[in-house]
Parts: structure tokens; C-alpha cells; sequence
């Protein structure tokens, strides 16, 4: 089955997301605020402009600050905010990169640029792409992004724009749980700002915290009118909330709803194919995605890629092992881009395949050169993940053992994650290294404590399975039937007809008591 793919032509690296990066848990790190005081001095001054105190808060209004008025005073965007420094050409290209960036489809990039240009001082021209950019959790995107900060921080900013500074200025330091509590709290003065809103979401999911999506966007959405631009997209949201906080029925019903409203939408999507994985309807997964695939595969979509392993992950819950690897071969190779997230669909897919014992060849090499400069060690914990195993697998030991190296150092800082790959991260990627090597029960040791964490590493239900996965193979493979049968159990309890999962029990029940 060793055929071999030809890369993918696309190296545009202007737009990705963790694919829906997502979580369990819904607690609000009660531990942020347990950090000393003086790190969060930017935020109680972000905070301070949302004050009862402030002088532009002594009429009380009934509406949100930016409900639309009956004239402007200013500038604005399709949603009522006033845009400091904006034209009339520029707010035209500018409302288009809001909703691509929104919806995932179009060049977000460059009509934010487009923006910026027709309006030098348009702050949230720069802001916007600033966005794009630093939620890619590219080490090389988020120079870039670094660089925009600064720039709209010569520029005049109004209340709300100073909050997206505010936040993003957290953003790109690492700084991720700071900076959704500069955002959680702007979005309760401006529920209609989109861009706040898709910035919280993907970054709560870098967190491992999707739940607070559907919690913030409920929140919101009595707000909005069903007739208001960008409704779709806010459901959606809402409906990807719901998803990851096991609501299936009412993730369904909205997203598909919100693929109505907003059919090029990636968001809407991709709950439903979520929500088809997690409830084990691999069937009704393929239909969903045929039906759809004029909308989701073209050119314009910016993560196309991720819906590509979607559809390959419900032909592995078949056992057609053969279509997941032409998916890979095919259409995942041709529409990934060198850029961390976007990395991480086809190593994922490929360390399930290489596990399930097919012939993968030369393609972890060829996978393991794209990573090159893509994940640091300090970054991203899930993308780190990623990366070894594109390392490991291509017989590249020495390059995990920097990269461990790298986020020992990380372990020992005082960022943000430092905690995170101490305690996680870096046993995963040990684990990892010896699956590889054929330590099947150091594996299990290291990953079996760690499961309980899992959450924190980001990304959705579907993206952490991989670990869950990996310690129940190891589990079979050192011969530990107890742990085997165990975990084959809990995962057919939820996907019962998951042909890897029958495959995990017949294997574990097969071991010698």
C-alpha cells in the first residue's frame, strides 16, 4: 500500500486555524488570577475603559455601545463599530476580510492589507491582520504578528480598539488565557464585535476551553436579530460550543441551521462532521461531506485540509484504511500549508495509519521537512506533540531530543505554558519516544496519568484522541491486558461500531490473563 503523494502546490501560509482548535472542560482557570498582580496590570487597564465610572458610561443605555445608530458619527463596520482612521474604500475592504476571516473563506489577509492600504491609519486594518496571524501559532507568523501590534500602537485607537491591542498584545507574548479575559469582558459592552468573538473562540480552543465558546456566544446572541449580517457566523460558534461540551442534538440542529444562513462557512461544517465522529455515524459523516463538498473544497477555502481529515478519520471508523491514505496522498498533501495547525491533520492521520500497520514508506520524511521551523518548543504544546511525531517517525531521534530539550527550557520560564509542558507536554512526548522505540510499557506509565490533563493541550475531542488512541495501542502491545480491555471498553461505549476500536479489544482480549 506504499504509494507515494506529490506535495501540495499551495505554500500560502495567510490563514489557518486549529481546525477548530476546541475542549472539555468549562472552568475559567480559576489559577490566572493566583499570578501575581503586577502581570496583569494591562488588563486592569484595558479593564478600566469598561468602568461605571468612565465618563462615556453616565448615560445608561438599554442597547450595546455599538448598536447601530440612526446616523454615524464615523466611520463603521457592517456591524456599527466606529473604525478609527477608516475611509470609505477602506471599510469596504475591510468588512470583507472580517467575514473571511470569519468564515474561513477568502483571503482575510490580503483584503486586511487592501484595508491598510487605502487607509494608512486604520488601526483595526492592522489589528485584523494581526489576528489572522497570531492565531495561526506559527513561531514565523507571530514575528509578524508582533510587528502589527506595534504598528496600531501608534495609531488612535477608540475604546474597543484598544481592547483588541490590549488582547492581542497578551496574544502574542504567550500570554493566551490573558488574553481572552481582555476579550470576555469587552465582548459583554460589544456582543456584536466578530472579530473579538472568533479571536476568543480559537484561542479559548488553544486552551482546551471550547465550552466558554457556546457560554460567551449564548450570551450574545439575544442581542442580534436573525437578519443581521453575521448571525450564521455567531451561531455557528455557538453551535461548535455546544459540540464540544457533548450537546450533540442541539450542535446539530444550529450548526446545520448556520450552514443555511452561511453555506461557505467552514465553522457550521465542521460541527456537524464533529458531531457524526463523536456519536459514531461515520455513514452519515461521508453523506454529509459529499453533499457539501462543492462548498468546502474549493480554492477559497482556508481550511479545507482539516475537513479533508475529517472525512479521512470516518473511513478509518470503517476500516477502509486504503481511502484514508489516498485522502492523505491526495487531497490533504495538495491543500496543507507550512504552517503549524495546518501541519498537524496530516501527522495526526498518519501516526493512526502507521499505528493500524499500514505501509506508509517515505512519507514520514516527507512530512518531518515540512515541520522544519514550525514548532519551537515554547509555542504551542499541541503543536510539539505534532512535530515529534513527524520526528520520531522518520528515524530523526535526535531532533526530538532538541526539541525536548527546548521545552524543558520552556518548563522552567515563568510563560504561560510552562506548567503545561511540565506536566503534560513533555511526558506526551517522551511517551511518544518510547512507543517509537518499542518501550510500549514506559509508554502507558508515562500517558496513563497524564489522560486526566489532556484537556489543556487544546484542540478538539476528535484532534486528542490521538493520545488516547497511542496509550491503547501501547496498552496491547506491552502485553498489559487489564489497561488493554479497559480502554477498548471506553472508547466503544461511545463509537460502538468503530472498526479501530473493535480492532483494539479483539487484540486486547486476545492477551494471556
Amino acid at each position: 500500500m506504499g504509494c507515494s503523494g506529490k506535495r501540495g502546490g499551495n505554500d500560502d501560509p495567510s490563514f489557518i486555524y486549529l481546525g477548530a482548535i476546541q475542549s472539555t472542560s468549562p472552568l475559567f482557570w480559576s489559577s490566572l488570577w493566583a499570578v501575581s498582580r503586577s502581570r496583569f496590570r494591562p488588563i486592569r487597564r484595558a479593564f478600566s475603559c469598561f468602568s461605571s465610572t468612565s465618563t462615556d458610561r453616565r448615560h445608561v443605555r438599554k442597547r450595546p455601545v455599538n448598536a447601530r445608530h440612526s446616523f454615524a458619527a464615523m466611520t463603521q463596520d457592517v456591524q456599527g463599530h466606529d473604525l478609527s482612521g477608516a475611509t470609505t474604500e477602506a471599510v469596504t475592504a475591510y468588512d470583507q476580510a472580517v467575514r473571511a476571516f470569519n468564515l474561513v473563506h477568502g483571503n482575510a489577509v490580503g483584503l486586511f492589507e487592501e484595508a491598510s492600504q487605502a487607509a494608512p491609519d486604520f488601526a483595526m486594518a492592522y489589528l485584523g491582520k494581526a489576528w489572522v496571524f497570531a492565531l495561526a501559532n506559527d513561531p514565523g507568523l507571530m514575528t509578524e504578528a508582533k510587528a502589527l501590534v506595534e504598528t496600531a500602537g501608534s495609531l488612535m485607537l477608540n475604546e474597543r480598539e484598544q481592547a483588541h491591542r490590549a488582547a492581542l498584545t497578551h496574544l502574542v507574548q504567550g500570554s493566551r488565557a490573558a488574553a481572552v479575559a481582555v476579550l470576555d469582558r469587552h465582548l459583554m459592552r460589544y456582543p456584536f464585535d466578530l472579530v473579538a468573538h472568533q479571536g476568543a473562540a480559537v484561542t479559548d480552543g488553544f486552551l482546551g476551553r471550547f465550552p466558554w465558546v457556546r457560554d460567551r456566544s449564548a450570551r450574545a446572541l439575544p442581542f442580534w436579530s436573525k437578519d443581521q449580517p453575521g448571525y450564521g457566523t455567531l451561531l455557528a460558534m455557538h453551535g461548535f460550543g455546544l459540540e464540544e461540551a457533548g450537546d450533540y442534538t442541539r450542535a446539530e440542529d444550529e450548526s446545520r441551521a448556520a450552514a443555511e444562513l452561511e453555506p461557505l462557512s467552514f465553522w457550521p461544517h465542521h460541527t456537524v462532521a464533529h458531531v457524526m465522529e463523536m456519536t459514531g455515524r461515520p455513514e452519515d459523516g461521508l453523506g454529509w461531506m459529499a453533499a457539501r463538498e462543492a462548498l468546502w473544497s474549493s480554492p477559497g477555502h482556508m481550511n479545507q485540509v482539516h475537513i479533508w481529515w475529517h472525512k479521512a478519520l470516518f473511513h478509518l471508523e470503517l476500516g477502509q484504511h486504503h481511502a484514508a491514505l489516498a485522502i492523505y496522498d491526495g487531497p490533504i498533501r495538495a491543500t496543507q500549508r507550512p504552517v503549524a495547525l495546518s501541519l498537524t491533520n496530516a501527522t495526526a492521520l498518519l501516526w493512526r495509519l502507521d499505528t493500524l500497520g499500514c505501509d506508509i514508506g517515505a512519507r514520514w520524511r516527507d512530512l518531518a521537512a515540512s515541520w522544519q521551523g514550525h514548532a519551537d518548543g515554547k509555542c504551542l504544546v499541541f503543536t510539539d506533540i505534532h512535530a515529534a511525531m513527524a520526528e520520531l517517525r522518520s528515524g530523526q531521534e535526535a531532533l526530538v531530543e532538541r526539541r525536548l530539550q527546548a521545552m524543558r527550557e520552556a518548563s522552567a520560564t515563568t510563560i504561560e505554558a510552562a506548567g503545561l509542558y511540565r506536566t503534560v507536554g513533555i511526558p506526551i512526548v517522551e511517551a511518544l519516544a518510547a512507543f517509537h522505540r518499542g518501550a510500549y510499557l514506559e509508554a502507558v506509565e508515562l500517558l496513563l496519568p497524564v489522560r486526566f490533563d489532556l484537556w489543556r493541550i487544546g484542540g478538539s475531542h476528535a484532534q486528542r484522541d490521538v493520545i488516547d488512541w497511542t496509550l491503547t495501542e501501547a496498552a496491547v502491545r506491552a502485553g498489559q491486558r487489564d489497561v488493554a480491555v479497559s480502554l477498548a471498553h471506553e472508547r466503544l461505549a461511545t463509537r460502538s461500531r468503530s472498526a479501530p476500536n473493535r480492532r483494539f479489544l479483539r487484540h486486547a482480549e486476545a492477551i494471556p490473563d
